[in-house]
């Protein structure tokens, strides 16, 4: 029996990335301890158990995850998404110092996006090119001189971090629009409590039940003349949204009203709600649809997603809209190279977290090096996320390699490369065995009067041998993320 438990970590090989479990030599690094001798003792006959009672809550819970086909001709395909059960796990020393980096960033770039919207002084002085800003894709000239409620811009953002091959952490992405996965933080630890109910409380890991009143409170001070009590609502596009789940179960939790476009209606330049009662006035709109659908007389004519005389409310100070319009502009991943500089331009302070390294294509002299180097790089498209549009040097084919070059060489300015990091691991569950797996991690930050980050966050993991993509959207899965008290 003893020689089977041990086989849950019998083949697991190392890695040339810095592993958040096992030291160089081999030995469980201090916060992993009593979690390693749990999984030991457990045996891989009772791990299978439970791996598949798991399954078996998330299919009847309906959390789901929608993978759209590339291919017109397949069907899109709702399913689970992967969840491994052995949890990342952060010190409160590592925790502390990620939190306060990124409640520096997120100041950093709230500040920017009222600027670019107002007096745009980052963009007089030089600091941000003022041509990457004024074409970017989602730059909305309808926004320029509009007054948001607080100034808050992001009430809620994710921003994505990973870890190098010495351990140290870095922001990869921003994500401002409409950041999606908060509900899988939430069922990830739901499901860890009831696999691992006596390992979860004598870790005593810090509680995120609070965060979600947290993100309330931050929609409510929103409201326009301070209401008491405001109506708040979140508008999806519906139920064939890839996020669809994290929607119904945001709006639950919170108690707001889930609402879609067909659902509102905006009469003398407010936004009311249908409902049995008749019409009830919303206040505040946690949106998760995209810019261009908000409202087809502002922006896209063909919208069927959005409200007719959205953006003439909101110009008129009678509905606030989370988050704003034309925040997009600071989650450009051309934009994203310029953060280090608004942190000390508007906060006079240095970055507490680094940026991944990364050239800008449109620069002759950065173009021609990447593409020399165009094997060892990862290029992503500017406009695009969720792990669309990008090239992985090291694993792409000769051909894949020489698409990327001609898109490089024909349109440099909507692509950006960064040097290939080797993201951090931990151990996960593949075919009964513990295996490597890299790791980045999406954290919450919820600002209002009060900025506050949901402690740990979504660890996104990859779980192809090798692979660095962990969005799932390209097959990637989740684990809980505890941090330490």
């Amino acid at each position: 029996m003893k020689k089977q438990d041990k086989r849950l970590f019998y083949k697991y090989g190392t890695s040339l990335s810095y592993d958040e479990m096992f030291d160089r030599q081999g030995g469980v690094r201090t916060p992993y301890h009593m979690l390693h001798q749990k999984f030991l003792k457990m045996g891989t006959d009772e791990i299978k158990k439970r791996n598949a009672r798991m399954h078996s809550e998330m299919v009847k819970q309906g959390i789901t995850f929608t993978l759209y086909s590339s291919n017109a001709e397949e069907a899109s395909l709702e399913r689970t998404i992967p969840f491994d059960m052995i949890p990342r796990i952060l010190s409160a020393e590592e925790w502390e110092m990620v939190e306060r980096g990124i409640k520096q960033r997120v100041r950093a770039l709230n500040l920017f996006i009222r600027d670019i919207y107002h007096e745009q002084n980052i963009l007089k002085d030089g600091i941000v090119p003022r041509k990457m800003v004024i074409t970017n894709t989602y730059f909305r000239p309808e926004m320029v001189g509009i007054n948001v409620p607080n100034d808050v811009y992001i009430p809620i953002s994710g921003i994505d971090l990973i870890r190098d091959e010495n351990g140290e952490f870095y922001v990869l992405e921003d994500n401002l629009r409409s950041p999606s996965g908060l509900s899988y933080v939430y069922k990830n630890r739901s499901l860890m409590m009831h696999l691992l109910p006596e390992l979860f409380f004598e870790y005593q890991a810090r509680d995120i039940d609070e965060e979600l009143n947290n993100l309330l409170t931050s929609l409510r001070s929103l409201a326009p003349g301070n209401k008491p009590n405001p109506l708040v609502v979140l508008l999806t596009p519906g139920v064939h949204n890839a996020a669809y789940y994290d929607h119904t179960f945001l709006a639950q939790e919170m108690g707001i009203e889930l609402v879609e476009g067909r659902d509102l209606v905006v009469i003398d330049q407010k936004v009311y709600m249908k409902s049995i009662e008749g019409l009830r006035q919303v206040d505040v709109i946690y949106r998760r649809i995209d810019d261009e659908f908000l409202d087809p007389l502002a922006f896209r004519p063909d919208s069927v997603l959005g409200v007719a005389g959205l953006l003439n409310a909101y110009r008129a100070g009678n509905v606030a809209i989370a988050n704003a319009p034309g925040t997009g502009v600071a989650d450009d991943k051309a934009i994203y190279m310029y953060v280090p500089d608004m942190i000390r331009y508007y906060l006079k302070e240095e970055p507490i977290l680094k940026n991944v390294p990364t050239y800008d294509l449109s620069k002759s002299e950065e173009r021609e090096y990447v593409l020399a180097h165009l094997s060892k790089m990862v290029v992503k498209e500017r406009a695009l996320s969720g792990g669309y549009g990008m090239l992985i040097g090291p694993s792409a084919t000769e051909q894949e390699l020489q698409l990327f070059a001609e898109k490089i060489v024909q349109t440099p300015h909507q692509y950006i490369a960064q040097p290939t990091i080797q993201l951090s691991c931990v151990p996960a569950i593949v075919g009964g065995q513990a295996a490597p797996r890299h790791v980045d991690l999406r954290a919450f930050v919820f600002m209002g009067n009060e900025t506050h980050v949901v402690p740990g966050g979504l660890t996104r993991v990859a779980l192809k041998e090798g692979s660095l993509v962990v969005n799932s959207s390209q097959g990637g899965g989740t684990k809980d993320t505890w941090v330490l008290s």
